[in-house]
């Protein structure tokens, strides 16, 4: 089959974005292609130059720009071109059996100015165009055919490209494990008795602490901090006694149970748990509760304020008294500790499957560059981290980012409340913006991000004008 040369551009842009002119070595050589939306019609619009094509006088050229949709299923022809040799051309010319479509005469001056145009479909902008050819002899006898594709239209949809964090090698691993024993003390007493009540188990709490992360190579314990708390009824006082003395009391059980150095225990005391009483009433039912919290808030002295409760709210008061303040005499602990940094990616990999939270975001980090981008392993990394580290800004942005790779966007919108500001954050939130569909919020957070000086997001903005652009669908030319 002979080569036929089409000029074709695209009338949905301005002159300055027409297709340059070039020609592509194929069956049927393109030049560029012109496509263009009408109302409800779409058009395609070409200069048909077949001044190459030799047809003898009793041969023709039927050439039928089809329009064919991505899964193949639906498709549509438009009106053909006819290059006629001598015989045929006349013949049609006397018989006028061509039916409307366009003919020209093959030669070296055979030159077509083409324009079809056929209904709308929404398939029309994810397809691609073809120029079938048929050759026939006398009695429209086919004797080839050919099926040349030379361009597609193509949607133009959002591509996201996530903005991974590294975090900050903080240096010194610095982690805390904290907890609550309710010690008991015989009554207005000082005295420590390991036995006594419930003590074994409560005292566990604190020695089995010490003990997770004290027989761990790679931990340091750098100090201990205890706070006794005593509950707010009878004289302030005594009360300042009692959770004075009952701390260093249990400070002193400590270190004599590990022989700690002089001052690696810090202690503190609060005479009368005035806000833990007040959290209490605060999520309780009690009928008269706004005004019990008033009073707690009031100026009052500690034992005035204890006087007025019994005396107002007798009821109350006993109720408190019986179920609440014991939960207010209480011993708060953190236990502060170091982590030795992990150099070899081995050794990260190997303590991620096995003690997660030893590792810092920084390692966690590099333990995720080593796995396959968007793999089950590498998103499940920065979800491990984020539970590690909830409240640090850099793993909150870099799970949002996996989260949002994997469709939950709730959940990355979660994230990124955590994620602080700065430009990947508003980078990121575009990302969201826009995998929502909501293209106008993403703009305006991607014009923050690129005045933040971030070239993902002038990348975006480039991508958004572009959907704006061809929001008909793109025309790109099919090599071959």
């Amino acid at each position: 089959m002979k080569k036929i040369y089409v000029a074709l551009c695209l009338l949905s842009v301005a002159a300055s974005d027409l297709c340059a002119q070039r020609i592509i070595n194929r069956s049927l050589p393109v030049t560029a292609i012109e496509l263009s939306p009408a109302g409800e019609r779409m058009t395609v619009a070409m200069t048909l130059d077949a001044s190459r094509l030799k047809a003898s006088k009793d041969r023709e050229f039927w050439i039928t720009p089809t329009l064919v949709a991505a899964n193949g299923a639906d498709s549509v022809e438009l009106e053909p071109v006819v290059i006629s040799g001598r015989n045929l051309y006349y013949a049609h010319l006397r018989n006028d059996d061509l039916d409307g479509a366009e003919m020209v005469r093959a030669g070296k001056n055979a030159v077509v100015t083409y324009s079809g145009s056929v209904a709308r479909k929404p398939w029309m902008t994810d397809a691609t165009l073809k120029l079938n050819s048929r050759q026939c002899g006398c009695c429209s006898a086919v004797l080839s055919e050919y099926s040349d594709p030379v361009a597609r239209v193509r949607r133009v949809t959002y591509e996201p490209v996530f903005s991974y964090v590294t975090p900050l090698d903080s240096g010194v691993k610095e982690f805390k494990l904290e907890g609550s024993a309710f010690v008991n003390f015989p009554v207005n007493r000082t005295e420590l008795y390991p036995d006594y009540m419930t003590n074994p188990a409560e005292l566990r709490k604190i020695t089995g602490t010490i003990d997770s992360v004290r027989g761990d190579k790679d931990i340091t314990i750098t100090s201990i901090f205890i706070k006794g708390f005593a509950s707010p009824e009878g004289p302030y006082d005594n009360n300042v006694r009692l959770a004075k003395g009952r701390t260093a009391t249990l400070k002193q059980y400590v270190e004599n149970l590990y022989h700690f150095a002089p001052g690696f225990i810090r202690t503190d005391f609060l005479p009368e748990d005035w806000p833990g009483l007040k959290k209490y009433v605060e999520g309780s039912s009690l009928a008269n509760r706004t005004a019990i919290l008033a009073i707690i808030d009031s100026p009052l002295e500690p034992d005035a304020k204890d006087a007025k409760l019994k005396a107002t709210y007798p009821a109350d008061y006993d109720f408190l008294l019986r179920t609440v303040y014991p939960s207010l005499r209480h011993s708060d602990y953190v236990i502060n500790y170091n982590v030795r940094k992990y150099t070899s990616l081995e050794e990260i990999l190997a303590v991620l499957r096995t003690a997660p939270q030893k590792l810092s975001p920084e390692e966690f980090y590099r333990a995720a560059q080593s796995m396959e981008e968007g793999s089950e392993e590498y998103n499940e990394v920065f979800e491990t981290a984020v539970r590690m580290y909830p409240d640090n800004k850099v793993a909150n942005l870099n799970a949002a980012n996996s989260a949002m790779r994997r469709g939950e966007y709730a959940r990355a919108a979660r994230y990124l409340s955590k994620a602080g500001a700065g430009a990947d954050v508003e980078y990121s939130l575009g990302v969201l913006a826009a995998l929502q569909k909501d293209y106008a919020l993403a703009e305006s957070y991607f014009r923050k991000a690129a005045t933040l000086g971030c070239d993902k997001a002038k990348a975006a903005l480039d991508e958004m004008a572009e959907m704006k652009r061809f929001a008909d669908g793109k025309i790109e030319l099919i090599e071959n």
